[in-house]
């Protein structure tokens, strides 16, 4: 008679927790509406006055995704990430490696290079268009541009780790090898 210990069987991935699920759903939902919308930007005429509005909203949510993501990335060094399966290849195991190192990099570089660029404009950011926060740095539209365009690049970069690291996940469910189902929502996690 086998006696259940409670641990996985050795072929079945362990499951994230809830805490690092409910994360990466919400981060995940946020940082695309965020993205879509920093593009939409691009398409709102300056001067006219919905642009303020737009920008200081697109800045304010930037900022709490930004303090989520370091909720996130804090949840995540105090609580490792199940171990990836034994039946992964070495080249898989990097790559997913590198893929999740270079997400959080993007995800901690666009909100922090926002930040610092709102700060090199005479604009600074009208916190949810209601508290103003007066810029810090000097009107310099040199260090604005670097700062703004490291956020526009990033947001390229970190759409194409999205795609990949989707990629990666849609493959695992296809294969139904366990590893797509770490990181799903369901009644079981912990």
């Amino acid at each position: 008679m086998q006696v259940d210990s409670g641990s996985p069987a050795p072929n079945v991935p362990e499951r994230y927790g809830r805490v690092a699920i409910a994360l990466h759903w919400l981060i995940a939902a946020l940082i695309s509406a965020q993205i879509a919308f920093g593009w939409f930007l691009g398409e709102v005429p300056r001067g006219t006055p919905m642009r303020g509005i737009y920008v200081n909203l697109h800045k304010s949510t930037g900022l709490t995704i930004a303090l989520l993501i370091i909720f996130r990335l804090g949840w995540r060094l105090t609580h490792p990430p199940p171990p990836l399966p034994s039946f992964m290849p070495a080249w898989e195991r990097v790559a997913s490696r590198v893929n999740h190192l270079a997400l959080y990099v993007c995800m901690l570089v666009m909100p922090a290079s926002g930040y610092i660029a709102s700060n090199f404009s005479k604009f600074g950011i009208k916190l949810f268009n209601v508290v103003l926060l007066p810029p810090w740095g000097v009107d310099d539209k040199r260090i604005y541009a670097v700062f703004n365009t490291t956020h526009i690049v990033t947001s390229y970069l970190l759409v194409g780790l999205i795609a990949l690291h989707v990629f990666a996940a849609v493959r695992h469910a296809f294969r139904r090898d366990g590893v797509f189902a770490r990181m799903w929502p369901s009644r079981l996690s912990r």
